[in-house]
């Protein structure tokens, strides 16, 4: 008798908790309907594109952009006073993986509980006279451009090309000595090479691997996609394949890792069957402060507004299914070669 007893309990608490387990469900998807995304670099170039779009194309959802030093962001402030509601700036230092986990594990899970996207789009291309890719052509323009002595940098997110990080500091015998253009294999430094590699492969990795617990809670909840989407910001001279010109050796290779930690990041996604793709963007040659000392080599009509590129991307993204995880995708949708 008594066995029955307990079994028709047990009976009765399991359709309880699968009960209690779809009304939290529920509150969860309705209460952030639109889905919650997040920016990683969103104080200027991409980075600020892609919040303005996310915020103004979805009216319900809430997006978290993250940089560096918010209170110097004037354009990020401006949107927050525009979008009180949705819009919640939090300070992220790529470099330093305390302020990543702050930001994962208290700020966005105590306030949202989960993310249906995140957008890495921090990126460094080039500091004039620290980290050269090719030659500048007038001297005048980086005196005018670079605004401050390379010793007092600080880091900037989002695709600018004065952007470094505290790993300067670690590094001030590069800073104060006359940097190569990389042109040729001769000029290669090893400061370079690891700045590089600091700020566009380890950092976005490392955000990954703190916003996934919350990526996995989201999945595709409150969005029209099925799951939820990592999408990192590369370029297509990252990829090996795609290689004719050479040159460009700290920016490649990092982009190139990148690609390859993004990758190995989502066949675990797959293997878990966790409810989070990867994706590896190209916005192509976007008119940013990041690509502006090079522009004159950019054949005419490929030099894209931020507009144009970052709506082309978005559209890639919400189209994402299951299928795509893991690919490399241009501007336009084509998977380039890795």
């Amino acid at each position: 008798m008594m066995l029955l007893l307990l079994n028709h309990r047990a009976f009765m608490a399991a359709p309880l908790r699968s009960i209690k387990r779809a009304l939290s469900s529920t509150s969860s998807a309705l209460k952030w309907e639109g889905g919650v995304s997040m920016v990683q670099g969103a104080s200027r170039g991409i980075g600020l594109e892609f919040v303005k779009q996310l915020l103004k194309k979805n009216e319900k959802g809430h997006v978290i952009a993250t940089c560096r030093n918010p209170d110097g962001a004037t354009a990020l402030c401006d949107l927050k006073n525009e979008f009180p509601e949705r819009l919640n700036i939090l300070q992220l230092d790529l470099t330093i993986e305390s302020t990543i986990e702050k930001a994962s594990a208290s700020s966005i899970r105590e306030r949202y509980g989960s993310l249906n996207l995140l957008i890495n789009a921090s990126g460094i291309l080039s500091i004039p006279n620290v980290l050269q890719p090719e030659p500048y052509q007038d001297q005048s323009f980086i005196d005018q451009f670079f605004e401050c002595p390379t010793s007092k940098l600080s880091y900037e997110d989002t695709c600018d090309p004065r952007s470094t990080h505290l790993i300067l500091y670690k590094h001030r015998e590069l800073a104060s000595s006359r940097a190569s253009t990389e042109t040729t294999l001769t000029t290669v430094q090893k400061s370079s090479l690891l700045l590089a590699y600091e700020v566009n492969a380890v950092g976005p990795i490392l955000v990954i691997k703190h916003m996934w617990p919350l990526l996995k809670d989201g999945g595709g909840s409150g969005t029209e996609r099925d799951v939820a989407v990592v999408a990192n910001v590369s370029a297509r001279v990252g990829s090996i394949g795609d290689n004719r010109l050479g040159g460009w050796h700290s920016y490649r290779s990092s982009k190139a890792a990148l690609n390859q930690l993004t990758k190995t990041v989502s066949v675990e996604f797959a293997r878990k069957k966790d409810p989070v793709i990867c994706l590896l963007l190209h916005p192509g040659t976007v008119d940013t402060d990041l690509s502006r000392p090079f522009q004159r080599n950019v054949p005419e009509g490929k030099l894209f507004t931020k507009e144009f590129s970052v709506n082309k991307l978005l559209s890639i993204i919400n189209d994402a299914k299951s299928h795509d995880n893991g690919k490399f995708f241009a501007w336009d949708g084509q998977e380039i070669p890795w």
